[in-house]
């Protein structure tokens, strides 16, 4: 068994293919294009290698007519790992070969590189799939991606027009599903395509075939895959990935110490909608102690009613008057009836629909001349049931998705003017708007308010938009080093099940 040790990792490339088209899709632009979540699904793949610690560069081979495309989504996004975009060929083998000969460009001789090859369609990467791809080049030359096989495979034989027979079962224990990206060192993959290219039968729909069939002698070691690195490639699997881009869950980068709070915050103006009590008056009082200027707006302490545009208003254009900015809207009023919709009056309906949909979208529509003056952010709140509606709740659960909808919706709208939109959705907490519809609950089955505050400061203070982010007494996004957004979106669905 050929296997290598280096004392330090060369150069890593990530080569991202995009040379499909949208045919299987039903689309006239090919596939790669098509838009997930609000981006085009090549950018949401290309995110993903920009900020992977273990990828120095990324070219791009995309389908030949729209390398422009990719170069505005590339521009308009600033990655800026992506050094190269160049026309792939007609078939899968042939754009790799451009890659391979783009990437032995400026080489010096000996000197070899790390290479990665991804389809660009498959937009749910983990970082931890990349990482360990790296890792296991410090070792061995060639490396696939693979998941087990939860179905059983057969092997058929047509039979004229009687159709398909079974001709074998393969031990399904044996049989693993490959993914992508696969990996070499450079020099590997190219030795192994000069060999092929004397074969006049060469053909190969990926690019460890090619390493097994023309080096025999090279092991191809199988890192772990993961479930939701799906393929775009049927029109279903548009909707999968589309929703799971929704339930993903983001960590919040906190920050070094209690002095870079102070330094983010001082000298920038903090608006809270529903700041009299509960989770709105924690972060009023924990940003106000980091020197921010804040503004809690409450019917009990301002008499500020959300659900009225011209109190909405008032309050933003009093703090922009006094503090000449307004950095942040936060917005945690709502309210919260439990019962039967048809036993629901017209005004227990009416009021759910004013202050937990119609106050924030004017809360929204007021703040926007404020935050793109500064850049700033808006911060809304969902519920853990914005997932799927439940019995007695329907409408607090209906207007809690329609928050995350308005949240990545705004994000994309506002983008151009760099304002950020973010929903945060912490499990069920200790506030007095939840003690009055459950009563008091056993000590310990819920989260602070103060942590919920705490975790919504720290999404002020990022560069995050777009994204729910789940507070939870065990947050599975916490591990951001050993758990992948999808991976804390799967497990938090699940234990969504048990919260209100």
């Amino acid at each position: 068994m050929s296997v290598q040790h280096k004392a330090t990792k060369p150069r890593t490339t990530a080569v991202v293919l995009a040379g499909g088209t949208g045919q299987r899709v039903g689309l006239s632009i090919p596939k790669q294009l098509l838009k997930i979540a609000g981006k085009a699904v090549i950018e949401h793949t290309l995110s993903i290698f920009q900020n992977a610690e273990d990828i120095d560069d990324v070219i791009v081979l995309m389908a030949p007519g729209y390398v422009p495309d990719v170069e505005k989504i590339v521009a308009k996004a600033g990655l800026t790992k992506v050094t190269r975009i160049i026309e792939g060929g007609s078939t899968r083998n042939e754009t790799t070969e451009r890659a391979i000969s783009a990437l032995g460009e400026g080489l010096a001789e000996g000197e070899d590189r790390n290479v990665l090859f991804h389809d660009a369609v498959r937009p749910l990467l983990s970082q931890r799939v990349i990482k360990d791809c790296v890792d296991a080049l410090e070792r061995y030359q060639a490396v696939d991606v693979a998941i087990p096989s939860a179905d059983t495979i057969i092997v058929t034989r047509t039979h004229g027009e009687d159709g398909e027979f079974i001709t074998e079962v393969p031990d399904r224990s044996r049989l693993r599903r490959g993914q992508t990206p696969q990996a070499f060192k450079l020099s590997t993959i190219r030795r192994a395509y000069e060999i092929a290219d004397g074969d006049p039968n060469f053909q190969a729909t990926d690019d460890c075939t090619v390493v097994l069939k023309y080096l025999p002698d090279v092991p191809i070691y199988v890192v772990a895959g993961d479930e939701y690195n799906m393929k775009v490639t049927q029109p279903v699997d548009v909707f999968i990935a589309d929703k799971l881009f929704q339930l993903a869950s983001t960590a919040a980068p906190r920050q070094a110490d209690e002095a870079a709070y102070r330094e983010l915050l001082a000298g920038k103006t903090l608006v809270v909608f529903g700041g009299s009590y509960g989770i709105g008056a924690d972060i009023a009082d924990l940003a106000k102690s980091y020197g921010a200027s804040v503004y809690a707006l409450g019917r009990s302490t301002t008499g500020t009613h959300v659900d009225n545009p011209e109190h909405v208003d008032d309050a933003l254009s009093k703090a922009y008057a006094e503090t000449g900015r307004v950095d942040f809207v936060v917005n945690t009023a709502g309210v919260l009836r439990i019962g039967k919709l048809a036993e629901t009056d017209n005004a227990t309906i009416e009021e759910a629909l004013r202050v937990n949909y119609l106050a924030p979208v004017q809360i929204a529509r007021a703040s926007y001349k404020y935050l793109a003056e500064t850049q700033g952010q808006l911060l809304l709140y969902t519920s853990s049931s914005y997932t799927r509606g439940r019995a007695e709740y329907s409408l607090y659960s209906s207007t809690k998705a329609a928050m995350v909808n308005l949240t990545q919706a705004l994000s994309d709208e506002w983008a151009a003017d760099s304002i950020r939109v973010n929903c945060v959705n912490p499990e069920r907490t200790a506030t007095p708007m939840r003690t009055k519809a459950f009563g008091q609950e056993p000590e310990g089955s819920l989260l602070s308010s103060e942590a919920v505050a705490r975790t919504s400061l720290d999404v002020l203070l990022s560069e995050l938009t777009g994204h729910v982010i789940d507070v939870r007494q065990q947050d599975p996004t916490r591990e951001a080093s050993e758990t992948s957004d999808f991976e804390a979106a799967l497990a938090s669905v699940l234990d969504r099940q048990e919260d209100v």
